[in-house]
């Protein structure tokens, strides 16, 4: 229509409507018009046309062509008479054969008709009449062949394409005064754009739009991919009865629902991540597998004889240097059975080290439960019976210590029945053998146990793939930095592998079994120590070989990431579960404590424990734990979040000394995990009353050895700082780690023995029952002093 202006009461007369049923429909599909002036949009017009064209059918396509047939015979009589008055009937529909008229009957003057000429399609001159427009429709009746309008639409799309070939590809709509070649203005040109637009809308509704959705999608990338406004997938939203804004993430049903409704084709977008493309996660193939060797836990409870069983078994003797009877690490062993290789993990055995525990239960096949029979079950061994049970493991028992007086094994099978295992002796399925660690009284049949269960299991693994499982424990050492005791539970591991492991990611330098040897490669259920990682692992983790090392940095970035972003988020969001006790957490008190140890899963259990002391009146918060020596940071840190250092086999250096004396900031070391525990809950109840306080006296770094064969080891030192009295107390600390606490028994300068020693001097001293110093160790002096009540 180019940039003429139509009108509402235009449109009425020129269907030979009134004014109010065209205001009707505007008002009921669009909206109403102010007046019967109105200047009506493209879109106002389509609705009326659309209403008009479905409520104003034609009885049948022969009344269309039968009008069209008799205009014809009408047409030679109109031209013998052309100045002939219009009939009657056909003045509304006419306007033009009176304007026609015009100049022949001057009386008769028609100024309202020259505005009109160009707006009725419906109306012609006689000499060229034109039928008038009819509406076919084509959901009624089956007489008609649509096969012929079909082919004459196809030859006049053929006609157009091939004229808009030779314009160069596109036909613009050219108004009568472009093709008499008036210049284009850019309103015109403005109107051209329109019209274009419009044309490639129509096209892209008949060809729906397809749409890619993830898991989630804000509403604003989803209005942005269907090619609709943001205003009007809000509104869609609203339908449904959702409230979002642009900004605001919708699931997968959501978005697929809404693009559906507003025409668009959906397809479920797979985001490939990161770890995806770099761990190879397939399923083995049943021909790919062999078998491979069981992995065996040890568990029980604290003193019950674990590690006094694996040391049986492997023939060595790790257990009496232990402190407090616990074993402090998780270790990993390998030993060969009538030829056939079992791998051991032991456990500790006190409830502090549930996590460690649990963690040991996960990656094994077979858990031997280790119980004493003077005891009987414990609180510890009920706790192993879960974890066990709940990792889907078989459970043999071991009867222990049925050497000892008091021993009672049928009192402990009688217990066991209480926990859902029953002996075989008494008709149930769980394996019992009674055994005496100590003695090596039958062990061998206890391994035979294990051979046959593990033999029904079927154990298979695929080692021709890369190496995969799980961290074990994580260390740092002062001379090969970061290592690691990996399981490997399927694949194989070889040396210059690039593996990833929690927010660790390195590759495999040096490769040794639990013996010390090296390896250069390591298949299913084969016990390693490694080092080459940025990092100490988490303990538990699990860890993959994998070939781009630059993809494996880039996702373990990604990992800090999302920990850093973890940690900063709030501890726990508040609901209307918890309403309440957030508003009571306000007036309680927080206990910050930072955790050091010497290996990660000490620093994870202490951590769990000491979490698990939170009551009514004081939250325990870790807020921070590492793996190594009490260092200058850790103070700092201390001191701004105004918390205790707890240490855990582990000592402070020289700098964070100085750093808690000046900035006041306390520090506990333990050794044995009860002591930390009983302490920060007593004083947690106020009922903490020390009678004694630990003084450090001084340092001294051993700068030589000496072996004297009625003595023992001799260590000649240097006092570093304060002093060395004889008689105090002592330990022995290498690369931060307190290897053995004792006394002195006797002290020495030149060859005279002395009470004291002072700084700058060199002395030689010995360690009461201890030889096993070593170049660099340093010996803390330290005395108890009785605090006044």
């Amino acid at each position: 229509m180019g940039n003429e202006k139509y009108r509402v009461h235009e449109v009425a007369k020129d269907f030979n409507l009134p004014t109010k049923t065209i205001t009707e429909i505007l008002t009921k599909y669009v909206a109403a018009p102010k007046n019967h002036m109105q200047v009506l949009t493209d879109h106002e017009l389509s609705v009326i046309f659309d209403y008009l064209t479905a409520n104003n059918q034609v009885s049948s396509i022969q009344v269309i062509y039968a009008d069209s047939f008799q205009e014809k015979k009408e047409a030679p009589k109109a031209a013998q008479q052309p100045q002939a008055a219009p009939q009657p009937q056909q003045q509304s529909q006419q306007p033009q054969q009176k304007q026609k008229a015009a100049p022949q009957q001057p009386q008769q003057k028609q100024p309202q008709a020259a505005p009109q000429q160009q707006k009725q399609p419906q109306a012609a001159a006689p000499t060229t009449r034109v039928p008038q427009k009819k509406i076919v429709d084509t959901r009624k009746g089956g007489d008609v062949n649509l096969a012929k309008y079909d082919e004459r639409l196809e030859d006049l799309g053929g006609e157009r394409g091939a004229r808009m070939q030779q314009r160069g590809g596109k036909e613009k709509f050219r108004s009568a005064n472009q093709r008499r070649g008036a210049p284009m203005t850019n309103k015109r040109r403005q109107d051209e754009a329109e019209k274009m637009r419009r044309l490639q809308l129509e096209i892209a509704k008949k060809a729906p739009v397809k749409v890619q959705i993830p898991d989630e999608i804000s509403v604003g990338e989803l209005a942005s991919r269907m090619k609709k406004t943001g205003a009007e997938v809000v509104k869609s939203l609203m339908k449904n009865g959702i409230m979002a804004s642009l900004s605001q993430l919708i699931d997968f049903d959501t978005a697929a629902i809404i693009a559906e409704e507003m025409g668009c084709k959906v397809e479920k977008e797979v985001v490939v991540t990161i770890e995806e493309k770099l761990i190879d996660a397939r399923e083995d193939r049943e021909e790919e597998l062999e078998p491979r060797a069981p992995v065996v836990v040890v568990m029980g409870h604290v003193d019950h004889g674990k590690t006094s069983l694996l040391d049986t078994i492997r023939n060595t003797s790790v257990a009496a240097g232990e402190a407090g009877g616990i074993t402090q690490h998780i270790g990993a062993y390998q030993v060969q059975v009538n030829g056939k290789p079992i791998t051991f993990l032991d456990t500790p055995g006190h409830e502090a080290f549930t996590s460690m525990r649990a963690r040991g239960a996960m990656v094994t096949d077979i858990a031997i439960l280790m119980v004493a029979a003077d005891d009987g079950i414990m609180p510890q061994t009920i706790e192993s019976i879960s974890h066990a049970k709940a990792a889907g493991i078989p459970i043999i028992v071991a009867i222990n210590k049925i050497d000892k007086y008091g021993a009672d094994p049928d009192r402990v099978m009688q217990q066991l029945t209480e926990h859902g295992l029953v002996p075989e002796d008494w008709g149930g399925d769980t394996i019992c053998c009674k055994v005496s660690a100590k003695k090596n009284i039958g062990i061998d049949n206890l391994l035979e146990m294990v051979t046959l269960t593990a033999e029904m299991a079927e154990l298979k693994a695929n080692p021709n793939r890369a190496g995969q499982g799980t961290v074990i424990e994580a260390r740092l050492d002062k001379g090969r930095g970061p290592v690691a005791t990996l399981l490997v539970q399927n694949g194989t591991l070889k040396q210059g592998d690039v593996i990833i492991a929690g927010t660790a990611v390195g590759r495999v330098r040096t490769m040794l079994d639990y013996r010390g040897n090296r390896l250069t490669q390591a298949g299913p259920s084969v016990p390693v120590e490694i080092a080459g990682l940025s990092e100490a692992p988490t303990a538990g983790s699990p860890f993959f070989a994998v070939a781009d090392e630059r993809m494996a940095r880039e996702l373990v970035e990604q990992r800090k990431a999302e920990e850093r972003a973890k940690a900063n988020a709030p501890i726990q969001k508040v609901s209307l579960e918890n309403l309440f006790d957030q508003i009571q957490a306000g007036e309680r008190k927080e206990l910050a404590l930072i955790v050091k140890a010497d290996v990660q899963g000490s620093v994870e259990a202490v951590k769990a424990s000491l979490e698990k002391l939170s009551n009514d009146e004081v939250n325990v918060r870790v807020i921070h734990g590492g793996v190594g020596a009490i260092n200058e940071s850790d103070v700092m840190l201390a001191a701004s979040s105004n918390a205790i250092i707890v240490g855990f086999n582990v000592r402070p250096d020289a700098a964070a000394r100085d750093g808690a004396a000046r900035q006041n900031v306390d520090m506990r070391m333990y050794r044995v995990i009860y002591d930390c525990i009983n302490e920060i809950e007593s004083a947690m109840k106020g009922m903490l009353a020390p009678k004694y306080r630990e003084v450090i006296l001084g340092h001294a770094q051993v700068r030589e050895t000496y072996k004297v064969s009625s003595v023992g080891t001799v260590a000649g030192c240097y006092v570093q700082d304060g002093k060395i009295v004889r008689n105090c107390s002592i330990r022995l600390v290498r690369d931060g780690i307190v290897v053995h606490e004792g006394a002195l028994a006797s002290l020495q300068r030149f060859k005279d023995a002395v009470k004291e020693v002072n700084e700058n001097y060199e002395c030689g001293l010995t360690i009461e029952k201890f030889n096993d110093i070593k170049e660099g160790d340093i010996v803390e002096a330290y005395t108890m002093e009785e605090i006044p009540q």
